[in-house]
């Protein structure tokens, strides 16, 4: 049964995961409920205006507690807890994401893309190590799991452009952002260099685009009843980046995400494939 607080977590928190998560098995469910409303709760945190800062390094020492044994009382650290210690997650896995979120409190750009691997890696890449843990996938998945949370998180960094310029934070390269001459990715900038911003944007969803055919490429490994909430996930990716590429100037106009319709009609359509 799952918690009413961690149920609330996913389903105010993503439209697209919260509906092709319910997809999986019971059992599959109720982990990756307990994963989401975890990492949801502290990228929740730096994400807040203002940053609820004292709130996020709380719940890092709820963390630390629990992995120390002791309950502490937040339904939301000790099942992911619980969910880490029954299915083996590395520490480190988690330590790098915690990382990443507390990047979100101390840096706001990134001046290459090797530079940003390493909040890639903590925000997203280890959250599909932990999915593959939860799927129970063999060791040889792990390199395809890393790629589609890339992926994943990639396309949210384009669509979010606004949201995240508001919170004073730009993800993409400095250095690409100068190659296409575009100081910032503003809407004044994408209005005045249309033609700049939109190549700019089609730049980064073909990397996109690389990582995501990476991370089909391991699907196989996937059990064909597991594989339908992580396909319905993918095709909503894909989606939005089809709307993004179309229309960039879009992401100045309003948050590209997939009706509820389109997300269930996709896992019906991907379950009569399986």
């Amino acid at each position: 049964m799952i918690d009413r607080t961690i149920y609330e977590i996913f389903r105010r928190g993503s439209r697209t995961y919260f509906y092709s998560t319910l997809f999986f098995p019971p059992a599959v469910r109720e982990d990756v409920f307990s994963l989401y409303s975890f990492v949801r709760t502290a990228d929740d945190y730096v994400d807040a205006v203002p940053q609820e800062v004292e709130e996020f390094y709380a719940l890092t020492d709820r963390y630390a507690m629990a992995m120390a044994g002791e309950a502490t009382g937040d339904v939301v650290v000790d099942s992911f807890v619980e969910l880490a210690e029954r299915k083996g997650f590395d520490q480190a896995w988690t330590a790098a994401f915690l990382s990443s979120m507390e990047r979100d409190i101390t840096v706001g750009s990134y001046r290459t893309i090797r530079d940003l691997e390493g909040y890639l890696y903590g925000s997203s890449e280890v959250i599909g190590l932990m999915m593959a843990r939860i799927l129970d996938l063999p060791p040889e998945s792990q390199v395809a799991a890393q790629n589609l949370g890339r992926a994943m998180q990639y396309v949210n960094f384009i669509r979010d452009i606004a949201e995240d310029l508001a919170l004073g934070r730009t993800y993409f390269p400095r250095e690409e952002m100068e190659a296409f001459g575009l100081d910032d990715l503003s809407a004044t900038t994408a209005s005045r260099d249309s033609r700049g911003f939109a190549a700019f944007l089609r730049f980064q969803l073909r990397r996109y685009r690389e990582w995501q055919e990476a991370a089909e490429a391991g699907f196989g490994h996937i059990p064909r009843r597991y594989r339908i909430p992580i396909r319905t996930a993918s095709d909503m990716y894909r989606w939005t980046a089809r709307t993004i590429e179309r229309d960039p100037a879009v992401v100045h106009r309003r948050k590209v995400k997939p009706s509820v319709f389109r997300i269930v009609s996709g896992a019906a359509s991907n379950t009569l494939k399986a």
